[in-house]
């Protein structure tokens, strides 16, 4: 694999999301990926909450990685949120997180799941690169900056 996300584009980027907790954020999310994929949203956000009830997938520093597999989903794709105020994760350092990397993996793609969410957490946890990304205000830019993101990163 040469990129983590080559599928990952500007029309993948949400910015400035106007919610006020976790439900509302699935929603919106779920939303687009309806739009862009055509997975039905309901089922997108109910399963996103499930994950998220099991523990947190706050990482920390104001960022998170909610994921789902799914039966439905051909293939692995992601979006990328920033909401215009931080919600309440649960993370680990209790800080609220405004950044949110979404990740959706087919249901029978386990090890590609977890290979995706160790480079994420890594990428995520590098404060030099959290800073150029925050410092990004254009979904292209962003998008630019995530798909960077090498197999062997």
């Amino acid at each position: 694999m040469s990129t983590v996300f080559p599928l990952l584009s500007a029309d993948d980027v949400l910015l400035d999301l106007k919610v006020a907790g976790r439900s509302g954020l699935f929603a919106e999310i779920a939303q687009n990926i309806e739009t862009r994929y055509g997975l039905p949203h309901a089922l997108v956000a109910e399963k996103l909450s499930a994950r998220e009830k099991l523990g947190s997938t706050g990482l920390g520093h104001g960022v998170a990685i909610p994921h789902a597999r799914l039966t439905e989903a051909s293939r692995p794709f992601a979006v990328f949120a920033r909401t215009q105020f931080p919600i309440a994760f649960d993370a680990p350092d209790s800080k609220p997180v405004s950044d949110f990397m979404v990740l959706i993996v087919p249901n029978d793609s386990p090890e590609l799941h977890l290979q995706l969410l160790s480079r994420l957490a890594g990428k995520f946890n590098d404060r030099v690169f959290r800073e150029r990304l925050r410092a990004a205000t254009d979904p292209v830019t962003i998008a630019t900056l995530l798909s960077l993101m090498k197999g062997g990163e």
